[in-house]
Order: structure tokens, then C-alpha cells, then sequence
């Protein structure tokens, strides 16, 4: 009867910690909205250059929309704990924003995992230009 309550108790174990895995994978996020209130409108059309650049109240909704939507798995303040990117690196000017583009409107799958969302299908380009914006200003080299 032991034997039966030790393997019972490892197959729970075993069942719920498969079952948590999907807690654990990137891209398994509800984006929250941001509040663009005060920027130029950018459009249905995708920019390929960030027109927010230096712009201050982009960055502070930047800064606020990337703790909301980012920071899970990029780290606070951007600082990358090794699994997702550490967007502090990005590139700067137009390249970094091809990239970032790239990324946010087309997300990243790995092995049919999703790592992360299409964030563009989630928030507006005025918000995720804002977020590129907030990164420009915590840069590395």
C-alpha cells in the first residue's frame, strides 16, 4: 500500500509539473493595452524607422509599456536574464528598427513553440515605437 501512495504522489508531481511548463514558455503572455494619449498617430501602414526617437513622453510610455508587456521575459529594465534577447543590444538607428519591427510584427517561434507573440496583432505601432523609443535610452554598447 506504500508503494502504491509514493507512486501515486510521483505521478502528481510528474502531471503537474508538465502541466506548469506552459507557465514557464515565452510567449504565453496576455499583452495589456497602453495609452498612447498625446503621440502623432502613425497609421494602418508600418514606419520603417522609429518617428518617436528622443521623443519624452514616447519614452515614458515606452518605459511603462515595456514593464507592462516585456519585461516578463527581456528582463526589468531590459536587462535579459539569457533566454529571450537582451534588447538593450540592439543596434541603433535604422538597423536596430528593421529589426525590432521585424520581431514585434512577425513574433518568434522556435520548433513550432511560440517564444513570442506577434505583438504588433496586440498593440498599436504608435506603442511599440514608443517601447523602441524607452530602449534607445537604456542602450549599451
Amino acid at each position: 500500500m506504500k508503494k502504491v501512495r509514493v507512486f501515486a504522489a510521483g505521478l502528481t508531481a510528474a502531471t503537474l509539473l508538465t502541466g506548469s511548463a506552459q507557465l514557464w514558455a515565452h510567449g504565453d503572455v496576455t499583452p495589456q493595452s497602453v495609452d498612447v494619449s498625446g503621440l502623432e498617430p502613425l497609421g494602418e501602414e508600418w514606419v520603417e524607422e522609429n518617428p518617436y526617437r528622443g521623443n519624452e513622453l514616447a519614452i515614458k510610455i515606452g518605459q511603462s509599456a515595456y514593464a507592462q508587456n516585456c519585461a516578463r521575459c527581456h528582463g526589468l529594465d531590459a536587462i535579459s536574464g539569457g533566454i529571450a534577447p537582451d534588447l538593450r543590444e540592439l543596434p541603433e538607428g535604422l538597423e536596430g528598427d528593421e529589426w525590432y519591427a521585424y520581431r514585434v510584427i512577425n513574433g518568434a517561434t522556435r520548433n513550432g513553440v511560440p517564444y513570442m507573440p506577434k505583438m504588433a496583432d496586440f498593440l498599436s505601432q504608435e506603442a511599440l515605437w514608443s517601447i523602441r523609443s524607452w530602449l534607445d535610452t537604456v542602450a549599451v554598447e
